[in-house]
């Protein structure tokens, strides 16, 4: 499953929003991939999208869920929720390899999905969780992949290692922000321009999704908050944990730098704490941290843009993996 000759097929479903007119900016310039559909949510009315000019320059439609799985062989689900755990099993009855950014099949645990998606029905027995840096193997083979949150990238990518690696013990605390982009493209209250401009503000605390995904991946609480800063897009992740007896500097290092020596798209900064502006438009994950061997803490700081490494970048990570290319391709 986990090689392909040929170029791939692609369709995106959800073509219009903020994720989907990213992933189709990236798959027309990918060597391997041929963008075959593009549609946008169930019901939606027939548009062309500014945005897409020169990249996809036809009418994007209404999903039809046919005329999708006739025209292609991988298809990339940039819906919501609940469309896109209705869709899936019709996509996979069908021999589709399909990669999922919504978080409906994210969560293994039945009462955590019912909890969080309830829309979502029993997954398939292969459904891997896309996060590729750490689960490449389970992506070469499945056919349904559940692309990581956003912010669960950042946090699982500098705290799994740590945790695997017996360095670090609770309280594990996520201070994390990220830009507007990250509520999607449908206008709200909260996201419109006179509510977020100049202003910082927390939201999900003891409540967000993400936190059941995260805790899920670690294997421990975390206290997670989320906050909405005035950009257009980034995540900015101030993580604090406890280091074990015995582990400092040195040991925070190795661990970091084993588990990513051979992952392009992670950057381990160390001392130099990473920016939002640094990682801006690219598929990277920039990672670094300060110790304080005194009282026994770590502080971690990750940044990614939600809308590449956080959404369509790791989709196409996957996608690379999922049919043997290189990891890099159409995203350098």
């Amino acid at each position: 499953m986990n090689t392909y000759a040929d170029t791939v097929r692609v369709g995106v479903a959800g073509a219009t929003g903020y994720s989907g007119v990213e992933l189709m900016r990236l798959l027309a310039r990918h060597p391997r991939a041929r963008i075959a559909a593009a549609m946008g949510a169930p019901g939606a009315q027939p548009r062309r999208v500014p945005a897409l000019a020169r990249v996809w320059d036809a009418t994007v439609n209404g999903l039809d869920l046919d005329a999708l799985a006739s025209e292609a062989d991988a298809v990339f689900l940039a819906l919501p929720d609940e469309a896109a755990a209705e869709i899936a099993p019709h996509l996979l009855s069908r021999g589709k390899r399909v990669f999922d950014l919504s978080g409906a099949f994210r969560l293994r645990d039945a009462a955590q999905r019912r909890r969080w998606y309830p829309r979502t029905p029993e997954p398939p027995a292969l459904v891997a969780y896309g996060l590729t840096e750490r689960y490449r193997e389970a992506i070469a083979e499945s056919p349904l992949i559940a692309c990581a949150g956003c912010y669960p990238t950042a946090a699982i990518l500098a705290l799994q290692p740590l945790v695997q690696a017996g360095a670090i013990e609770a309280p594990v605390i996520i201070d994390a922000k990220s830009g507007v982009s990250g509520a999607g493209k449908t206008p709200t209250e909260r996201t419109h321009f006179s509510e977020c401009h100049g202003s910082i503000s927390a939201y999900g605390v003891f409540s967000h999704r993400h936190a059941a995904e995260i805790e899920q991946e670690l294997g421990m609480s975390v206290t997670f908050v989320p906050h909405l800063v005035p950009i257009d897009r980034g995540i900015f992740e101030t993580i604090y944990a406890r280091l074990r007896p015995g582990v400092g500097e040195p040991q925070i290092a190795s661990a970091l730098q084993a588990a990513y020596s051979g992952s392009p798209f992670v950057r381990l900064t160390g001392a130099e704490l990473p920016e939002v502006k640094h990682v801006a438009h690219t598929n990277f994950c920039d990672i670094g941290w300060r110790v304080d061997e005194r009282a026994q803490q770590l502080v971690l700081i990750v940044c990614l843009d939600n809308l590449i490494k956080g959404a369509a970048g790791q989709a196409v990570q996957n996608f690379n993996v999922a049919f043997g290319f290189d990891e890099r391709l159409g995203l350098n």
